[in-house]
């Protein structure tokens, strides 16, 4: 009897990891391209394409020309980066060696304070994070985030105290998170 049970246990662990969430998808850049293109070496293009401050930017027009089918936020000072073919609003993200945090960006960096109805409200006006692991470039996989995961993880407070976790961290509730759809394109 005793091993039946040792049997269904792995059974059910197995089927957990089956439904883990495998990233979306997978970004590829090409590094030899970009590097004759910037005309640098390849450790600087690796240096500048994985440092979320430099690449945020292509990363949301990647995103919102050839994952969502839709177009970038009308200016820098919306609360959310793109808009998919279906008008829902997502925040870019990119995973760097120095984690990634889920409140709005005005709320991080130095004299900044995190405000937690601020990062309701931010969650209330997004339909989730795209998140890109841009250490791994240049082949970079990419996750879809519900606001309702977030939102689990913060109630079960596995995001930090100012909802800043760190890689190691962030990697662990990904792959433990079911996987996330997109919208269907139009």
């Amino acid at each position: 009897m005793k091993m039946k049970s040792v049997w269904a246990i792995c059974a059910l662990l197995t089927l957990q990891d089956a439904q883990a969430a495998e990233p979306n998808g997978v970004m590829a850049w090409d590094l030899p391209a970009l590097q004759g293109a910037m005309g640098v070496s390849a450790a600087e293009v690796r240096e500048y394409f994985t440092d979320g401050r430099r690449i945020s930017f292509l990363i949301e027009r990647r995103f919102a020309r050839e994952v969502l089918q839709g177009r970038l936020s009308p200016s820098e000072g919306t609360p959310y980066d793109v808009i998919d073919a279906h008008g829902g609003k997502w925040e870019v993200r990119s995973l760097s060696d120095r984690g990634i945090y889920f409140c709005p960006s005005y709320m991080v960096g130095s004299s900044r304070r995190f405000n937690e109805r601020g990062f309701m409200a931010k969650l209330d006006g997004i339909e989730g994070y795209l998140v890109s692991d841009i250490e791994q470039f240049p082949a970079v996989p990419y996750w879809v985030v519900r606001t309702a995961t977030v939102r689990a993880w913060w109630r079960d407070h596995k995001l930090g105290a100012t909802s800043k976790i760190s890689y190691a961290e962030a990697r662990r509730l990904f792959a433990a998170m079911p996987m996330q759809a997109l919208p269907n394109p139009p």
